[in-house]
């Protein structure tokens, strides 16, 4: 029995069952502004599986985090009502298309009422169906973090690996490749097409050389005039953090940002018009230590702290 001086947050890191940042379990949307969820799915991985348990992983270590901010000092829990909603349920979990189908349906339902996601995958595949959600309507623009443009025509004969979602989501007019920014990129590839592709279409492409020389802040100058005050998603893949401080990914590629960097990236961001947001690639078999995950869920805080309070805002100034 809970009395009503519980506070999940005042309670022991190691008390209670694990929920993201021990928010509550939600299963009545109309109680949420802001929705936490797990997309724990990998099945369109070319090699390291493992990203599947993500979830689970970042769930726990999220128990770490805390209420306010120490520099913006927002509270996102007071200002928003926010809650984990559970994973996405699988109905074939080895077919693709079909597990797509059943991740778009669940971030419909949160879209139709209001709810805006933050989720936790998975594999980067699973940002093409939210984005087949949130972007039915009118396309969006993005914030793209990631080692990779994921921006291939087809991984091993699939065109819906992990290493394609932003090209079919331009493909199939959910994104708006003139409101797009990849930050982070880096690493040999076997063809040109993944960069080629976003050039060709007016995606403004960082690679990490030119991140290390321009810096952060103008980095998210860069961001903010191109994203606009129009709807936007952000997506940050753990593998864009160099991998001396997250190994626990499926494709590693060393020399990339660092974790203050992304912090800092982040709260830049602050006040733009963010529609919802993924981290993924997180994948726990190849991590021990836990580190990566709890740098996943760090970042999950930050952009949740900028998630409520454009929010908020947003609804002060309707009222």
């Amino acid at each position: 029995m809970v009395d009503n001086l519980y506070d999940a947050m005042n309670e022991p890191r190691y008390c209670g069952i694990p929920t993201f940042m021990r928010t509550p379990y939600i299963t009545d949307l109309n109680e949420l502004d802001i929705a936490l969820l797990g997309i724990p799915y990998d099945g369109a991985v070319e090699a390291r599986s493992g990203a599947r348990q993500g979830p689970r992983q970042i769930r726990d270590m999220s128990s770490m985090m805390r209420k306010i901010h120490h520099v913006t000092r927002i509270n996102p829990y007071t200002l928003c009502r926010v809650g984990d909603v559970g994973d996405v349920h699988f109905h074939k979990i080895f077919d693709i298309e079909s597990s797509h189908a059943d991740i778009t349906d669940f971030i419909e339902t949160l879209y139709c009422s209001a709810v805006i996601p933050i989720s936790v995958g998975g594999d980067h595949s699973i940002t093409l169906p939210i984005m087949r959600a949130l972007a039915k309507e009118t396309s969006v623009g993005l914030i793209h973090v990631d080692a990779h443009t994921d921006c291939c025509d087809e991984e091993m004969n699939s065109r819906y690996s992990h290493g394609t979602p932003f090209r079919r989501a331009v493909e199939e007019g959910l994104l708006d490749p003139t409101r797009t920014i990849q930050i982070g990129i880096r690493g040999a590839a076997n063809s040109e097409e993944c960069w080629e592709f976003g050039r060709k279409h007016g995606i403004r492409i960082i690679y990490i050389e030119e991140f290390s020389k321009i810096g952060v802040k103008n980095v998210i100058d860069e961001a903010r005039k191109i994203v606009g005050d129009q709807r936007t998603y952000i997506s940050f893949d753990i593998d864009s953090i160099d991998p001396a401080f997250a190994p626990g990914t499926g494709t590693p590629e060393i020399g990339g940002i660092l974790p203050i960097e992304a912090q800092a990236l982040i709260r830049g961001l602050r006040g733009l018009n963010i529609v919802g947001a993924d981290i993924v690639e997180v994948s726990p078999p190849f991590d021990s230590s836990g580190n990566t995950a709890l740098i996943a869920a760090t970042l999950m805080y930050e952009i949740l702290c900028i998630i409520a309070d454009a929010k908020h805002s947003s609804s002060k100034r309707r009222t």
